[in-house]
């Protein structure tokens, strides 16, 4: 319904809606199928490969319509000199914080195991800034899709149509919560995967202890205030990163050139 009211579908019938349903279906199912075989061969996260590979095929296009534009004057060569800085200060950005690591010092303490010494040896924790990696971001954007899509089928009431369009990617309403969402989401993707009461039991249960800290609970809350704290710029970072095309389009004025996914 919504793809017709989009004028995108031309044919309606349930026969060709159940069509449709099934094939996206299936194509997406294809698409989490190769995006693991993708992952187990060590080539890399294969669903952001995937999403990378989406992003990099719109950029030839972009580029020769951007170019049009700039020999015709609609543009001027300013605001293409600035979105050019722009992108590579921020790929530069994504890149130090997507390899970002705070580094917590451990100590393990000499233990004798029959007539062999063990432990003694320093180490570290490596606590990535960016724990979450890009899902904050498809989560919110997977929920702010969801009311904008829901007042697609109720387009003659005008509370609805109003929804619709301050939800609209873009729009100030959206971008707040979409910056909102994805700092949320952060902290709760990363709860979820990070557990410092456990990595604490088993620093303890080998004999290792961070330098000035009690191994135990006051290891835990340690951790926990380093993670915090490093997930919070991380979140952040994030948030500018997803707003930041909406940003450069109103600064710039190009709309050929999306620099975002």
């Amino acid at each position: 319904v919504w793809l017709q009211n989009m004028g995108v579908l031309m044919i309606s019938g349930f026969g060709f809606r159940f069509l449709l349903l099934i094939t996206l279906t299936a194509g997406t199912c294809f698409l989490m199928w190769l995006g693991e075989q993708i992952t187990d061969f060590g080539i890399g996260n294969g669903i952001s490969i995937i999403i990378f590979g989406g992003i990099i095929a719109r950029i030839p296009s972009q580029l020769v319509q951007t170019a049009k534009l700039l020999q015709v004057g609609e543009i001027g060569i300013l605001p293409v000199i600035t979105l050019i800085v722009v992108s590579a200060v921020v790929i530069g950005g994504v890149i130090a914080i997507q390899k970002g690591q705070r580094r917590i010092p451990v100590q393990y303490a000499k233990r004798v195991i029959g007539r062999r010494m063990y432990g003694g040896q320093g180490t570290h924790i490596p606590l990535r800034v960016n724990q979450a990696g890009v899902i904050p971001i498809i989560f919110a954007s997977a929920i702010l899709l969801f009311p904008a899509t829901i007042a697609q089928f109720f387009q003659n009431l005008a509370f609805m149509k109003s929804m619709s369009e301050a939800l609209s990617p873009g729009q100030p309403l959206y971008l707040i919560l979409y910056a909102t969402l994805i700092v949320v989401f952060t902290f709760f993707y990363t709860a979820i995967t990070f557990n410092p009461a456990n990595m604490a039991d088993n620093m303890k249960k080998y004999g290792g202890f961070i330098p000035g800290i009690r191994p135990g609970k006051n290891t835990t809350v340690y951790i926990d205030h380093i993670m915090t704290r490093i997930t919070l710029s991380g979140a952040l970072f994030l948030a500018v990163i997803a707003i930041l095309p909406n940003i450069l389009i109103k600064i710039t004025g190009i709309t050929t050139f999306y620099f975002g996914g």
